[in-house]
């Protein structure tokens, strides 16, 4: 008995503290969290409010076209109602009063509205909110669009800060070297006591810029976790891209895919097709409205109203019914002429956006051609830079030269390196603008990832 009692026991403690071990590991995994560029933009998807908020509003557009649907169908509606009468109604035949009607008055009535010819307005709308429904989908991508184009800069921005972090960390280590071989000589008595301070002061202020380029580290991905929607301050690491295949295009066919692709000009698009809804609508005035009216009613003096000794207690009636308004001063006429010119502005607007997209890839197609440009100018330098600070730093330690010439030629090496990774995220970066700007989702993007 106390073997199995000590078995149950253990078994409850170890049930007890592996939701805790779970808890933690998941912590773990989630502070130490490494993502590639695929992973990073299916997070945003996913996670991103942007995107949250454009789908709720489809969400919205589809009930929409729902309830205007639901207009084509007959509305049921009831009534119920209590009179009371402080003298009983009464007819005069003779000279004598006749009751006509009790004190107290009971009325119900149940009716059904089913709308036969609208002037097409039912049509109008419904179609209007379909419509919408397209609309909200094109809201939608330009949102995916968006958040894809920020999440990628995002990343490439992180990679770009850790790369100059490490040229920061490499120049201060550099420096340091460089002022002990200073310090040394110093007390040599080779070199003068400035150029020792030189040395001071340039590894002082090389440890400054480390500590800033530290800190735009920390921010370029707390500017990630916020597109991803996670803490801002979660530790997240980001997977290098080691190799950059630049790619060629066309401008002509880049414009032809914009023109065609991007969400902006889509929904345009429809709105200009909407214009024409709006403008049969406000048409819908100029015929009569007709509709068939069923009602069922009981009037009685209890509240069942089932009970009448002065006529029948119960009636139903089918109606048809027909309104008009043939005349409001002209104000259908006038709200008919409002929606034509507001299609009229929706196509000057339609042909200024096409132009301004068209602009818009022309300037990201050229600072994809300057940045390809610049890796090969920008790695060309940097080979040269290190050269260079090799060379000098050997002629330092050879007292060929001053400490001058060695810090210029470090300043030199760390701004060509600096410039080529400038060059090589620039690069990507410049093609994550393009790709916006032409409309296109890579096709490796899960977009059933969020709906």
């Amino acid at each position: 008995m106390n073997k199995f009692m000590k078995i149950v026991l253990s078994m409850m403690v170890i049930l007890l503290i592996l939701p805790f071990v779970a808890l933690a590991g998941e912590e773990t995994s989630q502070k130490n969290l490494t993502l590639a560029l695929d992973q990073a933009v299916g997070m945003a998807i996913a996670n991103n409010t942007l995107i949250g908020e454009a789908i709720e509003k489809q969400k919205a557009a589809a009930e929409e076209e729902k309830s205007a649907k639901s207009d084509f169908f007959p509305k049921a509606s009831a009534s119920y109602s209590y009179t009371n009468l402080k003298e009983k109604p009464y007819a005069i035949f003779g000279g004598s009063e006749i009751n006509m009607g009790n004190n107290d008055n009971y009325h119900w009535d149940v009716s059904l509205v089913q709308p036969i010819f609208t002037g097409f307005a039912l049509s109008t709308i419904h179609k209007m909110a379909k419509l919408g429904v397209d609309l909200s989908e094109m809201e939608k991508k330009r949102a995916i669009l968006d958040v894809i184009r920020q999440v990628k800069i995002a990343y490439f921005n992180i990679l770009l800060a850790k790369k100059i972090f490490n040229v920061a960390d490499e120049t201060v280590k550099n420096l340091e070297s460089h002022e002990k071989d200073a310090e040394e000589f110093y007390k040599q008595g080779i070199i003068p006591y400035n150029d020792l301070l030189k040395s001071k002061v340039a590894l002082a202020n090389a440890v400054q810029d480390e500590v800033k380029s530290e800190n735009n580290v920390e921010m370029a991905v707390s500017f990630l976790n916020r597109l991803l929607a996670i803490n801002i301050n979660k530790e997240t690491r980001v997977k290098d891209v080691l190799h950059i295949v630049t790619s060629s295009y066309n401008l002509e066919n880049l414009m032809d895919q914009a023109v065609r692709d991007r969400p902006e000009l889509t929904a345009l698009h429809i709105a200009l097709e909407n214009a024409d809804n709006a403008v049969r609508l406000a048409k819908s005035s100029y015929y009569p409205e007709i509709a068939v009216v069923g009602k069922y009613e009981q009037t009685g003096d209890n509240p069942a109203a089932d009970n009448n000794d002065y006529g029948n207690s119960y009636n139903a009636s089918a109606t048809v019914q027909a309104k008009w308004k043939f005349f409001e001063w002209g104000k259908t006429r006038a709200e008919v002429k409002r929606y034509m010119h507001d299609k009229k502005a929706l196509i000057q607007k339609l042909k200024g956006a096409e132009d301004a997209i068209r602009l818009e890839v022309k300037n990201a197609f050229l600072n994809l051609q300057v940045s390809n440009r610049n890796i090969g100018t920008a790695e060309e330098s940097l080979d040269q830079a290190k050269e260079n600070y090799r060379i000098t730093n050997l002629r330092y330690q050879q007292q060929m030269t001053t400490s001058t010439e060695v810090l210029d030629a470090r300043t030199f090496l760390s701004q060509a390196e600096t410039n080529y990774y400038g060059a090589l995220y620039g690069y990507m970066i410049s093609e994550a603008e393009l790709e916006r700007a032409v409309g296109k989702i890579p096709v490796n993007i899960d977009l059933t990832q969020r709906r």
